[in-house]
């Protein structure tokens, strides 16, 4: 498994990817897939905030995606992010998210973040926020009905991890870059 940097010819395979999730599950609040088009603007703009947006490759392309965005847009938050992590149907219960999730983290780090949040959608199973929990996120608060989909209402676990205690390589500068 190669753990790598997204590029644009990942696209397509990971607007499949997320789009599974979001037409079967309540794994996350999107209502309608989203484009290539808006997976490459997700893209272009991380890569300009100097964010990490990582595919897992079996040799054949992206099985599962991982990624940093801003928490949230006041200036703030600037080192403070939310990470992202799928994976392609079949492909959970080997070891690939936790494998996703350390690299996002390192790449968080080296891009010097100070704070991750998940957020993750309470769907009856408990894999996502045990695989926070293993690597060093700690559960910081609970969203009750804050997400409707599929004829259901859906909490939210909101959960944190500190890498201040990690070593930086470059801040990130006040543009966000």
């Amino acid at each position: 498994m190669n753990i790598r940097s997204a590029t644009p010819a990942d696209l397509d395979t990971v607007a499949g990817i997320y789009g599974h999730y979001v037409e079967h599950t309540v794994a996350t609040f999107d209502t309608t897939p989203l484009t290539v088009d808006q997976w490459r603007a997700k893209l272009a703009d991380l890569t300009a905030r100097g964010l990490p947006f990582l595919v897992a490759d079996e040799g054949g392309g992206p099985v599962g995606f991982a990624y940093a965005g801003p928490w949230r847009p006041k200036p703030a938050y600037l080192h403070t992010v939310e990470d992202t992590i799928y994976l392609a149907p079949g492909y959970t219960g080997k070891g690939l998210g936790a494998a996703l999730l350390d690299a996002l983290l390192d790449a968080c780090v080296a891009a010097g973040v100070r704070q991750v949040v998940a957020v993750i959608a309470d769907t009856g199973s408990d894999a996502s926020a045990a695989l926070h929990r293993r690597l060093g996120f700690s559960d910081a608060g609970r969203l009750a009905g804050v997400g409707n989909k599929h004829g259901r209402w859906v909490d939210t676990l909101l959960m944190q991890r500190d890498l201040t205690g990690a070593p930086t390589s470059a801040p990130l500068d006040s543009s966000g870059a």
